[in-house]
């Protein structure tokens, strides 16, 4: 936070090498992954575990799918916001705690 309030040549170049530094470490890290997945469908291919091969190949051609969580609020809408998510959550789960504790007593 420093390096970014005081921008002298100095700390921009720090900063920068710091950037490129973690950019490396990070794709450095994918080529490991990537390679351990390729080596990992191939020996599923030379084994015939023909499933597990279409499954993986399946996943490298889809990609990341961001999940997303879709809930009925009381009026019955569907909203996907994490806030309304959560407050929804709590307002359900505090309903069951109070019926379950009416219950016993």
């Amino acid at each position: 936070m420093q390096w970014l309030q005081d921008p002298n040549r100095n700390n921009v170049d720090n900063l920068n090498h710091l950037r490129c530094e973690a950019s490396r470490h990070f794709g450095d890290k994918k080529k490991e992954y990537l390679k351990v997945k390729i080596d990992e469908l191939a020996t599923n291919s030379k084994i015939k575990n023909i499933r597990d091969l279409y499954r993986g190949i399946n996943d490298f051609k889809k990609g990341y799918q961001p999940r997303t969580n879709i809930v009925k609020d009381d009026n019955c809408d569907l909203f996907t916001y994490y806030h309304i998510f959560l407050d929804r959550c709590r307002k359900h789960f505090s309903q069951l705690f109070n019926v379950i504790l009416s219950r016993l007593k």
